[in-house]
């Protein structure tokens, strides 16, 4: 353990996405046994529990901040935080009974320094300074294989415990939600099979995220999604760009860390975009609309957006910045592109770029009126028994002096599963326009 003045920012993307999916404010939390480890260490806690409803699945987070004073040995610090991660244990288990749907449970364990409140402190000496240091510490596979054997049941094992500096340095690395719970699941997998096999298989859980940002298994989602595409003939062949990737990190080449910087990139600037997206819808309706039921609608709006990969935002951007380098003619008609998400095989992306005749067929001012209309016929047409979202966006590219930048409009049509009479029928069709020479 040491001691760390240094604060990571919680204003990273992922941060501010979370706040998309939580389901209401903090819900203030009592810990068995915490007031008896209050006094024995002359420690201070406090505990609060988010709930977030993200598109995978539920998520709660119980964030645990534990004070003790600046004077404390390194002995005491460490009986500390074992009694603290026990008593945390013991809430879980009885979360566990009492409910089954979340389906990942996170505890941040938060520790502090300070000699707030103590005696010593002299009202006359102005020139004393408040202290409050933070515990730099980590729990790592061999910390549950060595301290804490006796409570490594399967419910226990469903609470996955981080330090608060290896939790932010986790958010930071993944980017998304999406990356986000399939490193939790990750996480579990790798903690039992440690626990299990007396190996430990990490020192840290930055060091585990790091590990699972450079697998080649991480473009396995969308690899399922490329194949589903090409069965549906929504695209003829495999994408180039996933197999690259998947092959770079496969054989450990020096392009894939340019890739992983590309696909950090993306997925900033899809974050940034989305939020743009939603804001300027949201302006747009504000006069006509309850404020209210707009901004549950638009959150909802923000939460099909950010539910993409970092591979499925990757695509999504690039597709945007190749404009520029489209053929003049076909910039001053405009055009359409569609493109698929690579994290959910129901979601369909209408990109309409505009033409610089603002009443052409392609202009701003003939399309913008008409986004759901055109949402709704590609949700009629377009032949995906799992389609629950088409997503058009209208982009306009705007010259300024020297900079250049986009203005998006953003419609979101939701589309109703099909039964099984149509999943049957879209089946057949398929089938046929396979025999049927292009």
């Amino acid at each position: 353990m040491s001691y760390s003045t240094t604060v990571i920012s919680d204003q990273y993307d992922i941060a501010k996405e979370l706040t998309c999916y939580l389901q209401s404010t903090a819900i203030e939390i009592s810990l068995v046994n915490m007031h008896t480890i209050e006094r024995q260490y002359g420690a201070h806690y406090t505990a609060q529990q988010y709930l977030y409803q993200l598109l995978s699945g539920k998520l709660s987070v119980l964030r645990v901040t534990l004070s003790l004073p600046f004077d404390s040995s390194r002995t005491k610090i460490e009986a500390a935080r074992l009694a603290t991660l026990k008593a945390a244990t013991v809430w879980q288990k009885r979360q566990n009974k009492q409910s089954e749907t979340t389906n990942h449970a996170v505890l941040v364990l938060d520790i502090h320094l300070t000699d707030e409140g103590r005696e010593n402190t002299h009202a006359a000496s102005d020139d004393k300074k408040y202290k409050n240091q933070r515990v730099k510490h980590h729990f790592g596979a061999r910390y549950f294989m060595e301290q804490l054997v006796l409570d490594t049941d399967d419910s226990v094992q469903r609470l996955q415990v981080f330090s608060w500096q290896d939790w932010h340095s986790t958010l930071e690395a993944l980017q998304t939600p999406c990356e986000l719970w399939r490193f939790l699941d990750y996480h579990l997998e790798q903690l039992e099979s440690a626990i299990n096999g007396q190996v430990s298989s990490f020192e840290t859980e930055t060091v585990l995220v790091t590990q699972f940002l450079n697998r080649p298994a991480l473009f396995a989602p969308a690899i399922v999604l490329d194949n589903a595409l090409i069965k549906y003939n929504i695209q003829d062949a495999p994408n180039p760009a996933l197999a690259s990737m998947t092959l770079a990190y496969k054989n450990k080449s020096i392009t894939a860390q340019m890739y992983h910087q590309h696909l950090q990139q993306a997925a900033h600037l899809w974050s940034q975009l989305s939020a743009q997206m939603v804001e300027t819808s949201g302006e747009k309706h504000l006069d006509n609309e309850d404020k209210a039921v707009l901004a549950t609608g638009f959150i909802y709006w923000q939460q099909q957006l950010l539910d993409e990969s970092l591979f499925s935002r990757h695509e999504l951007v690039r597709t945007l910045y190749k404009h520029p380098k489209q053929d003049p003619q076909l910039q001053q008609t405009g055009y359409v592109v569609h493109q698929h998400s690579y994290e959910s095989l129901g979601r369909h992306y209408v990109l309409i770029f505009y033409g610089q005749e603002a009443e052409g067929r392609n202009g701003k001012k003939t399309i913008q009126p008409n986004l759901s209309k055109i949402a709704q016929d590609v949700a009629t047409r377009l032949p995906i028994a799992e389609l629950h979202h088409v997503i058009v966006l209208g982009i306009d590219f705007i010259k300024e002096a020297e900079d250049t930048f986009m203005d998006i409009d953003l419609w979101i049509q939701p589309v109703n599963a099909m039964t099984q009479r149509e999943r049957h029928l879209t089946k057949q069709l398929q089938h046929l326009k396979k025999q049927t020479p292009k």
